[in-house]
């Protein structure tokens, strides 16, 4: 059995949070948890006892667009340096661009709302992944600030409901709202995903 003291270390210096008696990370370190104060996670975990399941929701959606999630960059994030040209452009055959990413988003965003106010709905084609008629900075910096809106409205929606709607089937669908609302926190970090590769594969050929 391999010595743990060779282990460790090296784990330690990856994520310090998951290694039992690991040194408290330096304020401002990759380590620090989103929260304000480092306390193992006490402060969190108190209030979390005290909100509903919704606002439990409705909090994941939040940290999964606008930041202080415990993986890693934000969706919004990681759109903040894109410019219309980069939101555009296509490094990688045969997949969609971050801007049409970002309009698919904000699509599925409006239909769980639509969804949540009883609307039967299912996105295809063009709703789907909408197209990017004029790929000028306006245009980009028009779809980012719809992208903010519904999913603002979003939050605030999910973090009203009374716990017992969850349970509630959605309509058309054999799953419930709960189901749904943390399948679009999913579908929204799974997309952010691709958003950070797309950038990656962009920032590689321009080398």
């Amino acid at each position: 059995m391999p010595n743990s003291a060779g282990i460790l270390p090296a784990v330690s210096r990856a994520c310090p949070e998951f290694v039992e008696g690991a040194s408290r990370p330096r304020r401002g370190g990759r380590g620090r948890p989103p929260d304000s104060r480092w306390d193992g996670g006490a402060t969190t975990h108190r209030r979390i006892q005290r909100v509903s399941e919704a606002s439990r929701i409705a909090d994941q959606l939040r940290r999964a667009f606008d930041g202080s999630a415990w993986h890693g960059p934000a969706l919004l994030e990681l759109l903040e340096d894109v410019n219309a040209a980069t939101a555009a452009a296509k490094p990688l055959r045969n997949v969609h661009s971050i801007w049409e990413l970002t309009m698919h988003i904000a699509a599925w965003d409006g239909a769980v709302l639509r969804r949540l106010a009883g609307e039967k709905l299912q996105l295809s084609g063009s709703q789907n992944f909408p197209r990017v008629e004029k790929p000028r900075e306006s245009a980009w910096r028009k779809s980012v600030a719809d992208l903010k809106r519904t999913h603002d409205t979003l939050v605030k929606t999910v973090a009203a409901l009374p716990d017992s709607r969850l349970w509630d089937r959605v309509p058309g669908k054999r799953y419930t709202f709960y189901f749904m609302l943390h399948g679009v926190t999913q579908h929204e970090l799974y997309h952010a995903g691709q958003i950070a590769i797309l950038k990656k594969a962009l920032s590689t050929t321009r080398r």
